[in-house]
């Protein structure tokens, strides 16, 4: 067994979508209408038969009050592997990505954290 699509609530899939594409670099897979909304999901560029990211909408009260409570506690929605987090936070930084954790070494690993514009907090992590 294994993971083949993870989600992550967003408020706006169109934002989204530009967000984590030309922003973050991650590869539109599937992009298919599904009622009122669409299933997006986007890929790792270096990985393109990995693990899918859904971006699901938040439409339901439970998960709009879930994405609302994890936000305001500073809690990240995910994280996302890096090769160097250092690099990554300046290439961000320059397009204009908010951090609310600057790289911080804790142990083996260094952490970062992002808002990802679409209701999220996402951590990115260098082992």
């Amino acid at each position: 067994m294994k993971i083949i699509v993870t989600s992550i609530f967003v408020q706006d899939q169109d934002k989204a979508l530009e967000f984590y594409s030309e922003t973050l670099g991650f590869v539109k897979k599937e992009d298919v209408p599904a009622g009122e909304f669409r299933w997006i999901t986007l890929v790792s560029p270096n990985d393109q038969d990995g693990t899918e990211l859904l971006l699901e909408p938040n439409v339901h009260p439970a998960a709009r009050e879930y994405q609302k409570k994890i936000f305001d506690e500073g809690i990240p929605a995910t994280m996302f592997g890096v090769t160097n987090v250092y690099k990554e936070y300046k290439r961000l930084m320059e397009q204009g990505v908010k951090f609310t954790m600057e790289p911080t070494k804790m142990g083996e690993v260094i952490l970062a954290v992002f808002d990802d514009t679409c209701g999220n907090l996402i951590q990115i992590a260098q082992k």
